[in-house]
Protein backbone atom coordinates (compact mmCIF):
# COMPACT_ATOMS: atom_id res chain seq x y z
CA UNK A 1 0.00 0.00 0.00
CA UNK A 2 1.84 3.26 -1.55
CA UNK A 3 2.33 5.58 2.10
CA UNK A 4 1.56 9.31 2.29
CA UNK A 5 4.95 11.24 2.07
CA UNK A 6 7.07 12.24 4.64
CA UNK A 7 6.34 15.75 5.52
CA UNK A 8 2.64 15.22 5.34
CA UNK A 9 2.26 16.28 1.96
CA UNK A 10 -1.61 16.39 0.88
CA UNK A 11 -2.35 14.21 -2.19
CA UNK A 12 -5.65 13.58 -3.98
CA UNK A 13 -7.31 10.91 -1.79
CA UNK A 14 -6.53 7.12 -3.54
CA UNK A 15 -9.80 4.80 -4.12
CA UNK A 16 -7.58 1.96 -3.85
CA UNK A 17 -5.94 2.82 -0.64
CA UNK A 18 -9.33 3.64 0.71
CA UNK A 19 -9.66 0.40 -0.46
CA UNK A 20 -7.19 -1.63 1.01
CA UNK A 21 -8.10 -0.10 4.77
CA UNK A 22 -11.27 -1.89 4.22
CA UNK A 23 -9.25 -4.82 3.35
CA UNK A 24 -6.82 -4.32 5.90
CA UNK A 25 -9.74 -3.91 9.15
CA UNK A 26 -10.84 -7.45 7.77
CA UNK A 27 -7.84 -9.51 8.37
CA UNK A 28 -7.67 -9.44 11.92
CA UNK A 29 -9.83 -10.72 14.77
CA UNK A 30 -11.68 -8.21 16.92
CA UNK A 31 -9.39 -8.67 20.31
CA UNK A 32 -5.84 -9.97 17.97
CA UNK A 33 -4.30 -6.07 19.04
CA UNK A 34 -0.44 -7.93 19.13
CA UNK A 35 -1.19 -8.93 15.54
CA UNK A 36 -2.59 -5.78 14.32
CA UNK A 37 0.38 -3.87 15.95
CA UNK A 38 2.77 -6.45 14.33
CA UNK A 39 1.08 -5.07 11.05
CA UNK A 40 1.03 -1.62 11.32
CA UNK A 41 5.23 -2.12 12.35
CA UNK A 42 5.38 -3.64 8.92
CA UNK A 43 3.54 -1.31 6.51
CA UNK A 44 4.62 1.71 8.06
CA UNK A 45 8.27 0.92 9.34
CA UNK A 46 9.60 4.14 9.76
CA UNK A 47 7.02 6.24 9.00
CA UNK A 48 5.01 5.23 12.30
CA UNK A 49 4.65 6.43 15.75
CA UNK A 50 2.82 5.61 18.82
CA UNK A 51 0.89 8.67 20.55
CA UNK A 52 0.13 8.02 24.65
CA UNK A 53 -1.43 9.93 27.02
CA UNK A 54 -0.06 7.58 29.68
CA UNK A 55 -3.08 7.69 30.94
CA UNK A 56 -5.38 5.07 32.85
CA UNK A 57 -5.21 2.23 30.24
CA UNK A 58 -1.66 3.28 28.34
CA UNK A 59 0.71 0.40 29.85
CA UNK A 60 -1.17 -1.95 27.76
CA UNK A 61 -0.34 -0.04 24.74
CA UNK A 62 3.12 0.64 25.53
CA UNK A 63 3.55 -2.73 26.36
CA UNK A 64 3.06 -4.04 23.34
CA UNK A 65 5.52 -1.37 21.99
CA UNK A 66 8.14 -2.89 24.26
CA UNK A 67 7.41 -6.29 23.12
CA UNK A 68 7.46 -5.02 19.11
CA UNK A 69 10.55 -2.22 19.32
CA UNK A 70 11.30 -0.08 22.46
CA UNK A 71 12.91 1.91 20.30
CA UNK A 72 9.77 3.29 18.29
CA UNK A 73 8.78 6.88 18.36
CA UNK A 74 6.94 7.33 21.43
CA UNK A 75 4.65 10.95 21.94
CA UNK A 76 3.62 12.19 24.77
CA UNK A 77 1.93 15.46 24.72
CA UNK A 78 3.28 17.56 28.22
CA UNK A 79 0.78 20.23 28.18
CA UNK A 80 1.96 21.34 31.32
CA UNK A 81 -1.02 21.08 33.05
CA UNK A 82 -0.66 17.07 34.29
CA UNK A 83 -1.42 15.89 37.15
CA UNK A 84 2.35 15.24 39.02
CA UNK A 85 1.62 11.88 39.40
CA UNK A 86 1.28 10.76 35.59
CA UNK A 87 4.58 12.98 35.43
CA UNK A 88 5.83 10.12 37.73
CA UNK A 89 4.25 7.17 35.89
CA UNK A 90 6.02 8.63 32.79
CA UNK A 91 9.05 7.57 34.10
CA UNK A 92 7.94 4.52 35.76
CA UNK A 93 6.76 2.85 32.22
CA UNK A 94 9.96 4.11 30.44
CA UNK A 95 12.29 2.21 33.08
CA UNK A 96 10.01 -0.94 33.73
CA UNK A 97 8.93 -1.72 29.93
CA UNK A 98 12.43 -0.20 28.73
CA UNK A 99 11.01 2.14 26.27
CA UNK A 100 14.08 4.41 24.81
CA UNK A 101 12.61 6.99 22.26
CA UNK A 102 9.91 8.97 24.83
CA UNK A 103 9.40 11.77 22.96
CA UNK A 104 8.16 15.13 24.77
CA UNK A 105 5.88 17.68 23.21
CA UNK A 106 5.21 21.01 24.36
CA UNK A 107 3.00 23.84 23.27
CA UNK A 108 5.23 26.87 21.47
CA UNK A 109 5.92 28.89 24.11
CA UNK A 110 4.94 32.07 22.41
CA UNK A 111 1.41 31.00 21.83
CA UNK A 112 0.92 29.89 25.33
CA UNK A 113 2.19 33.49 26.52
CA UNK A 114 -0.03 34.94 24.14
CA UNK A 115 -3.39 33.11 24.68
CA UNK A 116 -2.98 31.78 28.04
CA UNK A 117 -0.69 34.61 29.62
CA UNK A 118 -1.70 33.36 33.18
CA UNK A 119 -2.37 29.84 32.25
CA UNK A 120 -6.04 30.15 32.85
CA UNK A 121 -7.57 29.73 30.01
CA UNK A 122 -8.67 25.92 30.49
CA UNK A 123 -11.50 27.47 32.71
CA UNK A 124 -12.80 29.89 30.14
CA UNK A 125 -12.44 28.16 27.14
CA UNK A 126 -11.22 24.62 26.73
CA UNK A 127 -11.41 24.07 23.45
CA UNK A 128 -8.77 26.81 22.59
CA UNK A 129 -6.41 25.24 25.62
CA UNK A 130 -6.80 21.96 24.27
CA UNK A 131 -5.91 23.60 20.65
CA UNK A 132 -3.02 25.38 21.95
CA UNK A 133 -1.47 22.52 24.22
CA UNK A 134 -2.05 19.33 22.29
CA UNK A 135 -3.17 20.11 18.84
CA UNK A 136 -0.80 22.33 17.64
CA UNK A 137 2.13 20.32 18.83
CA UNK A 138 0.94 16.81 17.53
CA UNK A 139 -0.26 18.18 14.48
CA UNK A 140 3.75 19.73 14.02
CA UNK A 141 5.30 16.41 14.97
CA UNK A 142 3.20 14.26 13.23
CA UNK A 143 4.20 16.19 9.68
CA UNK A 144 6.85 13.26 9.42
CA UNK A 145 4.70 10.32 9.61
CA UNK A 146 2.80 8.24 7.48
CA UNK A 147 0.62 7.15 10.24
CA UNK A 148 0.09 6.96 14.39
CA UNK A 149 -0.83 4.53 16.46
CA UNK A 150 -3.16 5.21 19.22
CA UNK A 151 -4.66 3.50 22.45
CA UNK A 152 -8.47 4.68 21.81
CA UNK A 153 -11.22 1.78 22.40
CA UNK A 154 -14.61 1.73 21.55
CA UNK A 155 -15.56 1.34 25.11
CA UNK A 156 -15.01 4.24 26.21
CA UNK A 157 -17.42 6.88 24.77
CA UNK A 158 -20.59 6.28 22.51
CA UNK A 159 -18.39 8.42 19.57
CA UNK A 160 -15.69 5.73 19.75
CA UNK A 161 -18.24 3.26 19.59
CA UNK A 162 -17.73 2.60 15.92
CA UNK A 163 -13.66 2.53 15.81
CA UNK A 164 -12.25 0.35 13.24
CA UNK A 165 -8.72 -1.33 13.46
CA UNK A 166 -7.78 1.03 10.45
CA UNK A 167 -8.43 3.97 9.86
CA UNK A 168 -7.42 6.31 6.71
CA UNK A 169 -7.48 9.73 7.68
CA UNK A 170 -8.16 12.64 5.22
CA UNK A 171 -4.83 13.88 6.08
CA UNK A 172 -3.89 11.14 4.41
CA UNK A 173 -2.40 9.23 7.13
CA UNK A 174 -3.40 5.50 8.52
CA UNK A 175 -4.06 5.65 11.99
CA UNK A 176 -4.46 2.16 13.62
CA UNK A 177 -6.30 1.59 16.71
CA UNK A 178 -4.86 -1.97 18.09
CA UNK A 179 -7.17 -1.94 21.46
CA UNK A 180 -10.37 -0.56 19.68
CA UNK A 181 -12.46 -3.58 20.53
CA UNK A 182 -11.30 -4.37 24.31
CA UNK A 183 -13.14 -3.70 26.84
CA UNK A 184 -12.48 -2.38 30.47
CA UNK A 185 -12.42 -6.26 31.57
CA UNK A 186 -9.69 -7.28 28.63
CA UNK A 187 -7.67 -4.16 29.93
CA UNK A 188 -7.48 -5.12 33.45
CA UNK A 189 -6.73 -8.91 32.85
CA UNK A 190 -3.85 -8.18 30.44
CA UNK A 191 -2.25 -5.47 33.14
CA UNK A 192 -2.40 -8.01 35.49
CA UNK A 193 -1.01 -10.82 33.66
CA UNK A 194 1.31 -9.17 32.70
CA UNK A 195 2.55 -7.22 35.96
CA UNK A 196 2.09 -3.80 34.30
CA UNK A 197 2.24 -1.04 36.69
CA UNK A 198 -0.66 0.89 37.66
CA UNK A 199 -1.63 4.46 37.36
CA UNK A 200 -0.86 6.04 40.33
CA UNK A 201 -4.51 7.19 40.50
CA UNK A 202 -6.22 5.02 39.21
CA UNK A 203 -7.37 3.44 42.60
CA UNK A 204 -9.05 6.70 43.65
CA UNK A 205 -11.21 6.81 41.01
CA UNK A 206 -9.92 8.45 38.22
CA UNK A 207 -10.46 5.90 35.21
CA UNK A 208 -9.94 8.65 32.52
CA UNK A 209 -6.75 10.48 33.29
CA UNK A 210 -6.21 13.91 31.11
CA UNK A 211 -4.55 17.17 32.28
CA UNK A 212 -5.51 17.94 36.18
CA UNK A 213 -7.90 20.86 36.02
CA UNK A 214 -9.82 19.13 33.49
CA UNK A 215 -10.12 15.79 34.89
CA UNK A 216 -12.21 14.46 37.59
CA UNK A 217 -12.86 11.17 39.49
CA UNK A 218 -15.57 8.70 37.70
CA UNK A 219 -18.12 7.60 40.33
CA UNK A 220 -19.88 3.89 40.08
CA UNK A 221 -21.66 3.17 36.85
CA UNK A 222 -20.03 6.23 35.29
CA UNK A 223 -18.66 6.23 31.49
CA UNK A 224 -14.88 5.96 31.80
CA UNK A 225 -14.38 8.99 30.20
CA UNK A 226 -16.97 10.89 31.90
CA UNK A 227 -14.79 12.22 34.63
CA UNK A 228 -13.09 14.55 31.18
CA UNK A 229 -14.20 17.85 30.78
CA UNK A 230 -17.43 17.31 33.44
CA UNK A 231 -20.23 19.03 32.93
CA UNK A 232 -19.23 20.78 29.47
CA UNK A 233 -20.36 20.02 26.07
CA UNK A 234 -16.36 17.94 25.08
CA UNK A 235 -15.52 14.81 25.18
CA UNK A 236 -12.56 14.72 22.73
CA UNK A 237 -9.44 17.28 23.34
CA UNK A 238 -9.01 17.27 19.33
CA UNK A 239 -6.27 15.62 18.22
CA UNK A 240 -8.43 12.82 17.10
CA UNK A 241 -9.83 12.80 13.69
CA UNK A 242 -12.18 9.83 13.13
CA UNK A 243 -13.30 8.25 9.59
CA UNK A 244 -16.96 9.54 10.66
CA UNK A 245 -15.93 12.90 11.55
CA UNK A 246 -17.88 12.78 14.70
CA UNK A 247 -15.32 13.17 16.87
CA UNK A 248 -13.34 16.04 15.54
CA UNK A 249 -12.94 17.60 12.19
CA UNK A 250 -9.75 16.50 10.22
CA UNK A 251 -7.33 19.18 9.87
CA UNK A 252 -7.32 18.00 5.83
CA UNK A 253 -11.03 18.84 5.58
CA UNK A 254 -11.05 22.09 7.81
CA UNK A 255 -11.17 25.52 5.92
CA UNK A 256 -7.06 25.93 6.49
CA UNK A 257 -6.79 29.37 5.65
CA UNK A 258 -4.67 30.89 8.20
CA UNK A 259 -0.57 30.86 7.45
CA UNK A 260 1.50 31.36 9.79
CA UNK A 261 5.56 30.28 10.33
CA UNK A 262 5.58 28.74 6.84
CA UNK A 263 2.56 26.82 7.05
CA UNK A 264 -1.47 26.31 6.60
CA UNK A 265 -3.29 26.31 10.33
CA UNK A 266 -6.13 25.54 11.79
CA UNK A 267 -7.41 29.04 12.88
CA UNK A 268 -8.64 29.50 16.38
CA UNK A 269 -9.63 33.21 15.69
CA UNK A 270 -12.88 34.63 14.66
CA UNK A 271 -14.91 37.93 13.54
CA UNK A 272 -16.88 40.02 15.58
CA UNK A 273 -20.39 39.16 15.23
CA UNK A 274 -23.50 40.94 16.00
CA UNK A 275 -24.93 39.80 19.01
CA UNK A 276 -21.43 39.28 20.82
CA UNK A 277 -20.89 40.11 24.28
CA UNK A 278 -18.59 42.40 24.80
CA UNK A 279 -17.54 41.02 28.12
CA UNK A 280 -17.35 37.35 27.07
CA UNK A 281 -16.17 37.08 23.52
CA UNK A 282 -12.69 35.03 23.01
CA UNK A 283 -10.51 34.86 19.87
CA UNK A 284 -12.37 37.84 18.09
CA UNK A 285 -11.31 40.08 16.39
CA UNK A 286 -13.18 43.35 17.46
CA UNK A 287 -14.00 45.82 14.99
CA UNK A 288 -11.73 49.61 15.61
CA UNK A 289 -15.26 51.01 16.46
CA UNK A 290 -16.42 48.31 18.30
CA UNK A 291 -13.71 48.95 20.69
CA UNK A 292 -13.82 52.36 21.47
CA UNK A 293 -17.77 51.67 22.26
CA UNK A 294 -16.75 48.83 24.53
CA UNK A 295 -13.10 49.94 25.37
CA UNK A 296 -13.83 49.88 29.46
CA UNK A 297 -15.69 46.41 29.25
CA UNK A 298 -13.36 44.26 26.68
CA UNK A 299 -10.46 45.72 28.36
CA UNK A 300 -11.83 43.62 31.82
CA UNK A 301 -12.42 40.99 29.45
CA UNK A 302 -10.07 38.30 30.82
CA UNK A 303 -9.82 36.27 27.13
CA UNK A 304 -7.88 36.73 24.69
CA UNK A 305 -9.23 39.13 21.92
CA UNK A 306 -7.88 40.40 18.72
CA UNK A 307 -8.53 43.42 16.57
CA UNK A 308 -9.90 43.92 13.09
CA UNK A 309 -8.87 47.53 11.09
CA UNK A 310 -10.86 48.65 8.43
CA UNK A 311 -9.11 50.42 5.70
CA UNK A 312 -9.23 54.05 6.79
CA UNK A 313 -9.21 53.13 10.39
CA UNK A 314 -6.97 55.30 12.67
CA UNK A 315 -4.76 52.61 14.22
CA UNK A 316 -2.35 55.47 16.08
CA UNK A 317 -6.18 56.14 18.12
CA UNK A 318 -5.85 53.21 20.08
CA UNK A 319 -1.98 53.28 20.66
CA UNK A 320 -1.76 53.04 24.08
CA UNK A 321 -4.26 49.87 24.15
CA UNK A 322 -2.46 48.07 21.35
CA UNK A 323 -0.56 45.72 24.31
CA UNK A 324 -4.11 44.14 24.96
CA UNK A 325 -4.55 42.02 21.61
CA UNK A 326 -3.00 39.46 20.65
CA UNK A 327 -4.29 39.47 17.09
CA UNK A 328 -4.77 42.19 15.04
CA UNK A 329 -5.84 41.64 11.77
CA UNK A 330 -5.92 44.56 8.61
CA UNK A 331 -8.30 44.36 6.08
CA UNK A 332 -7.19 44.53 2.78
CA UNK A 333 -10.42 45.46 0.49
CA UNK A 334 -8.79 45.14 -2.87
CA UNK A 335 -5.71 44.30 -4.82
CA UNK A 336 -4.73 48.25 -5.59
CA UNK A 337 -5.47 49.36 -2.17
CA UNK A 338 -2.38 50.43 -0.16
CA UNK A 339 -4.04 51.47 2.77
CA UNK A 340 -3.32 48.24 4.86
CA UNK A 341 0.40 48.19 3.88
CA UNK A 342 0.82 51.63 5.68
CA UNK A 343 -1.29 50.66 8.65
CA UNK A 344 1.55 47.73 9.08
CA UNK A 345 3.90 49.53 9.05
CA UNK A 346 2.26 52.23 11.47
CA UNK A 347 1.65 49.37 13.59
CA UNK A 348 5.01 47.42 13.43
CA UNK A 349 7.74 50.54 12.96
CA UNK A 350 6.46 53.35 15.14
CA UNK A 351 3.83 52.18 17.77
CA UNK A 352 5.69 49.04 18.37
CA UNK A 353 3.18 46.18 18.22
CA UNK A 354 5.01 42.90 18.60
CA UNK A 355 2.10 40.57 18.54
CA UNK A 356 0.35 38.95 15.40
CA UNK A 357 -0.37 41.03 12.76
CA UNK A 358 -2.36 39.43 10.08
CA UNK A 359 -3.38 40.37 6.65
CA UNK A 360 -7.01 39.71 5.73
CA UNK A 361 -9.50 40.51 2.73
CA UNK A 362 -7.92 40.73 -0.98
CA UNK A 363 -4.50 38.49 -0.21
CA UNK A 364 -2.99 37.41 -3.68
CA UNK A 365 0.39 36.07 -3.90
CA UNK A 366 1.89 38.98 -6.01
CA UNK A 367 0.87 40.96 -2.50
CA UNK A 368 2.46 38.49 -0.18
CA UNK A 369 6.37 39.88 -0.55
CA UNK A 370 5.50 43.40 0.29
CA UNK A 371 3.27 42.46 3.08
CA UNK A 372 5.95 40.45 4.81
CA UNK A 373 8.53 43.80 4.39
CA UNK A 374 5.77 46.06 6.44
CA UNK A 375 5.69 43.80 9.33
CA UNK A 376 2.96 41.17 8.67
CA UNK A 377 3.25 38.35 10.02
CA UNK A 378 0.16 35.91 9.34
CA UNK A 379 -2.51 35.31 6.04
CA UNK A 380 -6.05 35.03 6.06
CA UNK A 381 -5.91 33.23 2.51
CA UNK A 382 -9.00 31.91 0.87
CA UNK A 383 -7.67 32.51 -3.03
CA UNK A 384 -6.92 29.14 -4.15
CA UNK A 385 -4.17 29.86 -6.41
CA UNK A 386 -2.55 31.41 -3.36
CA UNK A 387 -2.42 29.06 -1.48
CA UNK A 388 -1.09 26.67 -3.62
CA UNK A 389 1.79 29.27 -4.21
CA UNK A 390 2.25 29.28 -0.43
CA UNK A 391 2.37 25.55 -0.10
CA UNK A 392 4.67 25.39 -2.98
CA UNK A 393 6.61 28.12 -1.81
CA UNK A 394 6.92 29.37 -5.92
CA UNK A 395 5.87 33.54 -3.90
CA UNK A 396 8.19 36.20 -6.56
CA UNK A 397 10.86 37.82 -5.00
CA UNK A 398 11.07 41.86 -4.55
CA UNK A 399 14.91 42.73 -6.11
CA UNK A 400 13.61 46.33 -6.51
CA UNK A 401 12.23 48.92 -4.46
CA UNK A 402 11.55 52.36 -4.32
CA UNK A 403 11.48 53.08 -0.51
CA UNK A 404 13.91 52.01 2.59
CA UNK A 405 12.12 49.48 4.94
CA UNK A 406 12.48 48.77 8.42
CA UNK A 407 16.22 49.20 8.37
CA UNK A 408 18.51 51.99 7.55
CA UNK A 409 20.69 49.70 5.77
CA UNK A 410 18.52 49.59 2.94
CA UNK A 411 19.26 51.75 -0.67
CA UNK A 412 16.13 52.35 -2.70
CA UNK A 413 16.92 51.82 -6.45
CA UNK A 414 17.49 55.33 -8.04
CA UNK A 415 20.05 56.06 -4.85
CA UNK A 416 23.18 58.39 -5.89
CA UNK A 417 26.36 55.95 -5.75
CA UNK A 418 27.93 58.97 -3.08
CA UNK A 419 24.60 58.26 -0.93
CA UNK A 420 24.73 54.50 -0.56
CA UNK A 421 28.59 54.80 0.28
CA UNK A 422 27.16 55.05 4.50
CA UNK A 423 24.96 52.25 3.94
CA UNK A 424 27.66 49.61 2.58
CA UNK A 425 30.21 51.11 5.05
CA UNK A 426 27.57 50.12 8.12
CA UNK A 427 27.05 47.25 6.24
CA UNK A 428 30.62 46.02 5.98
Amino acid sequence: MEMADVGGNRRKPDRLRALGIVALNGMFDEKDAAGVFRQAVDLLADELAIVSSFGADSAVLLHLVSQSDPSLPVMFLETGKHFAETLVYVETLKRELGLTNVVTLRPDAADALRFDPIGHLWETDPDSCCHIRKTEPLDKALAGYGGWITGRKRFQTEERGVLPHFELTSDDRIKVNPLAYWTSADVEAYRTRFGLPEHPLYQDGYKSIGCAPCTSVVSEGEDPRSGRWRGLDKTECGIHFDFNARIATPTAERELTLYRNGRFLADPWRAWQEGDAADGVRYTHVPVEVFLEHRDILMKNPHPIGLYVAAGDRIEDLAGDLGRFSSIAIHFPAFTDGRGYSTARLLTERLGYRGEVRAVGDVLHDQIPLMWRVGINALTVTHSATKKALERGELNAIPVFMQPMGSELEVPAGTRPFLRKPAETERA
